[in-house]
């Protein structure tokens, strides 16, 4: 039997992920879906990134240990798969012991051999991005990645000799052209970054401790993408000592499913680490888009994140499923919106698909008592539909090969219209009528259910939960299910049994349903502004006279400079600014109440003293992620504190 291993790129757990997070996860569960129906030996591995100096961070405000930031956040992302419906075979975490124990042999490994040697890392880094640039890397002196701010860093560190495996990867790219998929993809990396001339990367830090030790230099953590990037092969079992059965049976990989952002790491990095461990590269590295919210990425700051579950308890999993495959092009970005989703779902799910199905098999129970026998006779519509049905499986089949999954299932849908139009053409409700068009009556239905059983099997990839609940209304047998079943049209079997006719699909009132979702949010903002209220990010408040605090309470709260970008008042707000930081360490949004005393002009390019710690709070609707600190004056003025200019931006107070 064919194997086929395939993969996403593990998620961060930084925060529950939203549906453009999830998208990933779908996409490579249609793969896999797909691949197992054509008998194949599939393992589809995913899991969660566990470790880093922004989770040492996040868990730090949150006040618990990294170890269980993560555990809950894991636990959200696990339980988003799950709801989804994503089928896969491992769910690997970085905190794994067997894997800290195998990424910590890889990194001795590649030490002892030369690959990767001790100096000092003297540059800019981004910690969103958890990565190094030079300078002239940067774009507009910001990350050419994610575009926030960079901070200069100067550590000790282990590096790896990326130059020293340079030509050899050119070499691969060029005898292996489809190994980086989008071929736009490809020429991105080839001219941004490898033309140019590889850096030594960064493998190692010692400015942070939430991270798996380096054996022989406890003041070292191994960095993201030597611990991260090694899933793919620890999962797997692989051992620097000798590996197990299941890495000898599924390596190499057949894809790694991986998004647009993170190609980087995945197409250079990666495979310079594997070549350095004299281990096969994988097949395939396939870097999708991002699935925007009205044209923007979708971020919390903004305030414009949809999430998984929330989706599917307002329109359900597979219409979920749905939109996110269909709507998301092969190498740009596609759109989600409230609008949009409804409108797919009316016009694709309720009335294209779901009406076929229900009425075909409506009136086979009706007009045969639910049983269907092979025609005697065709005509020419008749071989239409069933050329369009055999040319379906063709496309969608080619499609899936070249991983072009909004196209194939769009092919799936135009076979579904074609049907449609043949109920028109055919007019069974006519033939019904007069008795002796009983057996023209019986050959429309018979192709109308066969037309049916191709969709629902082409969809097992796709929509699973649909695809079996219309393969159970037309009472398809087991054999009738299989990918192999759809190379002749006629697999129904004479004499072949309805189920019920159901409507998974029922219309929705846009108008009112939308109404309901901006209720929904501003009640969900109303509440998260009252849970808030005691977190007001306007002035601090003076303590109460006779109130004596200890070093170790003034300890606890992080007060850093912070450089004002950009500055607007709040919406439907006379008295909150919003404030864009460039805090050192990627930026922040705050709100302050200050709108009184302050003009946005009068503070842009101000230095400011922000608490950096602070739990984030929702005013008026919109994210303040910590507060500007200020003065009370006798006349009820305020006067914003002020730091001078020469501060760098994230400088600690103290």
């Amino acid at each position: 039997m064919d194997k086929f291993y395939i993969t996403t790129a593990i998620a961060y757990t930084s925060r529950k992920p939203h549906i453009g997070n999830t998208y990933e996860a779908i996409l490579t569960d249609v793969i896999a879906r797909y691949n197992r129906l054509l008998g194949k030996d599939v393992f589809f591995l995913t899991g969660t990134d566990e470790h880093g100096q922004k989770i040492e961070e996040y868990a730090k405000a949150a006040g618990v240990t990294p170890k269980a930031y993560v555990d809950k956040v894991a636990g959200e992302i696990r339980e988003i798969l799950d709801l989804m419906n994503t089928s896969y075979d491992k769910f690997i975490r970085t905190t794994d012991e067997y894997h800290v124990k195998t990424v910590q042999k890889i990194f001795k490994k590649l030490y002892d051999q030369g690959d990767i040697y001790k100096s000092e890392y003297e540059g800019m880094y981004c910690v969103p991005c958890e990565s190094f640039f030079t300078p002239s890397q940067l774009k507009d002196g910001k990350c050419p990645d994610c575009g926030r701010e960079v901070q200069p860093t100067k550590e000790e560190a282990y590096f790896l000799r990326m130059s020293k495996y340079q030509d050899r990867l050119m070499q691969y790219l060029d005898e292996h052209p489809d190994f980086i998929q989008p071929e736009s993809r490809k020429r991105e990396m080839v001219n941004n970054f490898l033309k140019p001339g590889l850096q030594d990367l960064c493998v190692s830090r010692t400015s942070f401790q939430w991270g798996i030790p380096v054996t022989f230099d406890d003041k070292h953590v191994i960095y993201v993408w030597v611990d991260a990037l090694s899933n793919y092969i620890t999962a797997l079992g692989y051992d620097p000592d000798g590996s197990g059965e299941l890495f000898e049976n599924y390596w190499p990989c057949d894809a790694h499913i991986i998004g647009k952002d993170i190609l980087r790491f995945h197409t250079i990095y990666w495979p310079i680490i594997l070549m350095a461990l004299g281990i096969e590269l994988p097949k395939k590295i396939f870097g999708h888009p991002w699935l925007l919210f009205a044209n923007q990425k979708m971020s919390k700051s903004t305030g414009n994140v949809m999430y998984a579950d929330d989706l599917v308890r307002r329109f359900g999993v597979d219409a979920v499923r749905y939109y996110v495959l269909s709507e998301m092009p092969f190498a740009q970005d596609g759109t989600i919106t409230y609008e949009t989703i409804i409108e797919r779902y009316n016009s694709d799910l309720a009335n294209t698909l779901g009406n076929l199905v229900n009425r075909t098999v409506a009136m086979v129970n009706k007009y045969f008592g639910g049983t269907v026998r092979k025609p005697s006779q065709s005509c020419e519509v008749d071989e239409d539909l069933k050329k369009v049905a055999l040319e379906t499986v063709r496309t969608c089949t080619q499609r899936m090969e070249d991983f072009r999954v909004a196209d194939a299932l769009e092919s799936v849908l135009t076979l579904a219209k074609r049907s449609n139009k043949y109920i028109d053409e055919t007019a069974p409700w006519v033939l019904a009528k007069n008795p002796e068009d009983a057996q023209r009556l019986n050959a429309v239905m018979y192709n109308l259910i066969e037309s049916i059983r191709f969709i629902a099997v082409l969809l097992q990839a796709f929509l699973p939960d649909t695809a079996e609940s219309f393969l159970d209304q037309i009472g398809a047998d087991v054999s009738a299910r299989s990918y192999a079943s759809l190379e002749s049209f006629g697999a129904t079997s004479d004499g072949q049994s309805m189920g019920e006719a159901k409507v998974l699909f029922n219309r929705i009132d846009a108008p009112k349903m939308l109404k309901e979702i901006e209720a929904e949010i501003a009640a969900q903002q109303k509440a998260e502004e009252k849970k808030n209220a005691n977190q007001k990010p306007q002035v601090e408040k003076e303590a109460p006279e006779g109130v004596v605090i200890g070093i170790d309470d003034f300890d606890k709260v992080e007060l850093r400079v912070a450089r004002i970008r950009e500055c607007c008042k709040v919406e439907k707000s006379d008295k909150l600014l919003k404030l864009q930081l460039d805090d050192g360490d990627g930026g922040r949004q705050v709100v302050s109440g200050i709108a009184a005393w302050y003009t946005p002009e009068q503070l842009i390019g101000k230095n400011v003293i922000v608490v950096a710690n602070l739990k984030p709070a929702k005013l008026r609707g919109v994210e303040s992620q910590g507060m500007i600190l200020a003065a009370d004056r006798p006349n009820g003025d305020v006067r914003v504190i002020f730091v001078d200019d020469e501060i760098e931006s994230g400088s600690r107070i103290r």
